[in-house]
């Protein structure tokens, strides 16, 4: 009996390369994890892109499932690539305006031709793995909306077949090879973000807040936004910088696993004993924008054990998204029900806070790496197994099923959130201090 077909979706991030099998339902067969040595996740921003392929590589065997019908990778951004694999800056490398994606690939480029001292060609990270496995080169993925990005290449749709795989990198020869996008679009594509009042966060290291408005509303919503796979949709709000990895450099300092600090979390009061952390572990942005921020934990005492502290940082990640709701509401963006995807959705306790802070429900999806979800999706379009972004209606993918979160608000997330934004104003007015060269 011939096995049913199957398409891959690789999410190729800052820590881990990721990877789903999917079948033509889109029901999830396999999925494979491979993190990177400690050596290359750096935070530098400064990246060896064979850090990638190796990890891309060992997701895709790990699946252990034979032969995919079609292959697509996406990743994370803004990141440039040398088309000749010698060097990368990620978003975290720090040049360019982080609120502005087009000016931060535009200091990417300059900084690389500094570096290398030669005239290189820019590539998006995907695209570049992409053409390392045998498909087009010169080529940039552009989602629906989107405009193409100077220097990087002829524009492809995402969804697009781009050529087949060569035969290296443990892989036959002749899959179809399709560009994915970055995480955000791609896991907002995988949640079904596609109505408004929809919202998701990305999870991961970073993290993050897009709530779905009509895209009339979209420019008058806020600065930073992407288009929904459906058109006339936009998502607006915006990526923070370390909500995840403001919870694993705790982890690493104190010697805990995860599961063993969340759960000493859970016997902690909401409020943290009015212990409050600003989770700015590498400055931060939405909705601030500011690299020079720092992260702080304020109202600690000598009685605070490591489970007031854990809880803190759990509800410092909600009221960061929470801060980005309520400006996107302040111009008509109203969430209404939020995905939750990643990391933290695997404890019910983090969902839970969440849910109660931002008082809506939160979805939990049965699949948790929803960019390589959305990456498969990706594949599947490059299959013609449904329409590419942009093409379709709300419906026309499939999406993991979920398990569903009831808000529960509690009264001392409202003091705290108002104290976390009050907190976050001061260090950002530091931070301005500092760059007049006056003191504090």
């Amino acid at each position: 009996m011939t096995a049913a077909p199957h398409i891959v979706g690789v999410d190729v991030g800052s820590s881990s390369a990721r990877a789903v099998a999917l079948d033509a339902d889109g029901v999830v067969t396999a999925v494979s994890i491979a993190r990177y040595s400690a050596a290359y996740a750096s935070v530098s921003g400064q990246v060896d892109p064979a850090m990638w392929l190796s990890g891309f590589q060992a997701a895709v065997s790990g699946l252990g499932v034979g032969t995919p019908a079609a292959l697509a990778i996406g990743g994370y951004g803004p990141c440039t690539v040398s088309s000749t694999g010698e060097a990368a800056l990620t978003f975290r490398y720090p040049v360019g305006d982080p609120s502005n994606p087009r000016d931060q690939h535009a200091a990417q480029i300059a900084e690389l031709r500094r570096l290398s001292e030669s005239d290189i060609e820019p590539v998006l990270q995907w695209d570049w793995l992409i053409a390392r496995l045998g498909g087009r080169s010169g080529i940039q993925s552009v989602w629906p909306g989107d405009q193409p990005l100077s220097e990087f290449g002829d524009p492809v749709p995402v969804g697009a077949t781009v050529g087949t795989t060569s035969g290296e990198f443990g892989l036959a020869a002749g899959i179809p090879l399709v560009p994915g996008s970055n995480d955000g679009y791609l896991t907002a594509w995988a949640a079904g973000i596609d109505r408004p009042g929809l919202g998701f966060d990305p999870g991961g290291v970073t993290g993050g807040l897009g709530v779905a408005v009509a895209a009339d509303r979209g420019d008058q919503t806020a600065s930073y936004g992407i288009p929904s796979a459906v058109a006339g949709v936009q998502i607006v709000g915006g990526p923070v910088a370390a909500h995840g990895a403001m919870l694993e450099w705790w982890a690493g300092l104190v010697g805990r696993g995860l599961e063993e600090l969340v759960h000493a979390a859970a016997s902690v009061a909401p409020g943290a004993d009015g212990v409050l952390v600003l989770p700015f572990l590498e400055g931060e942005r939405a909705p601030r924008w500011n690299t020079e921020l720092r992260a702080e934990i304020v109202g600690l005492h000598a009685s605070h054990d490591v489970g007031v502290v854990t809880r803190a940082i759990l509800e410092s990640t909600a009221f960061g998204l929470a801060h980005i709701a309520r400006k996107v509401a302040e111009q008509g963006a109203v969430l209404e029900r939020l995905v939750c995807c990643g990391k933290p959705s695997r404890f019910p306790l983090w969902t839970s806070i969440k849910a109660a802070v931002l008082e809506v429900p939160v979805d939990i999806p049965d699949h948790r790496e929803m960019a390589a979800y959305g990456a498969a999706l990706a594949a599947g379009a490059g299959l013609e197994w449904w329409p590419i972004p942009g093409a379709g209606r709300s419906g026309d993918w499939p999406t993991p099923e979920v398990t569903t979160i009831d808000a529960e608000p509690v009264a001392v997330y409202k003091e705290q959130l108002d104290r976390f934004i009050a907190l976050g104003d001061a260090a950002e007015a530091r931070t301005m201090k500092r760059d007049v060269g006056g003191s504090e």
